[in-house]
């Protein structure tokens, strides 16, 4: 089965995301994940075996973000009403995500990515 790849066509750093995945021969899914958010189960899953802090997985530079004044939100709140919020609203969510059997990638790092994914 191939990595799913989470992202917003509009969204630049998907954009190189996907085009540094085509170049290197991955297989993906894809989904964009304004039309397709993530749900609170996938979510759940993902943050566990991702095993970087929930908070990592805000876009705390979206509009949406600032709009919702998760800045201070998210100091106070707890990890299920987070969880709920990322799985409201798709550009709440940090991207591009890769998820993979065994780990999950999030954001866009070339160098990161390349070393988890070109052994």
């Amino acid at each position: 089965m191939n990595p799913l790849f989470l992202q917003y066509p509009r969204c630049n750093t998907s954009k190189k995301a996907g085009k540094w995945l085509r170049e290197h021969g991955i297989d993906v899914t894809s989904r964009d994940i304004t039309i397709d958010n993530p749900t609170r189960e996938e979510l759940a899953e993902w943050i566990a075996r991702s095993g970087l802090p929930l908070r990592k997985f805000f876009n705390t530079s979206g509009l949406k973000y600032k709009e919702l004044n998760m800045k201070d939100r998210i100091k106070t709140a707890t990890d299920d009403e987070l969880v709920g919020l990322l799985a409201s609203d798709g550009k709440l969510v940090k991207r591009p995500l890769l998820v993979l059997p065994d780990r999950v990638l999030v954001g866009f790092s070339e160098e990161e990515w390349a070393r988890q994914l070109l052994k």
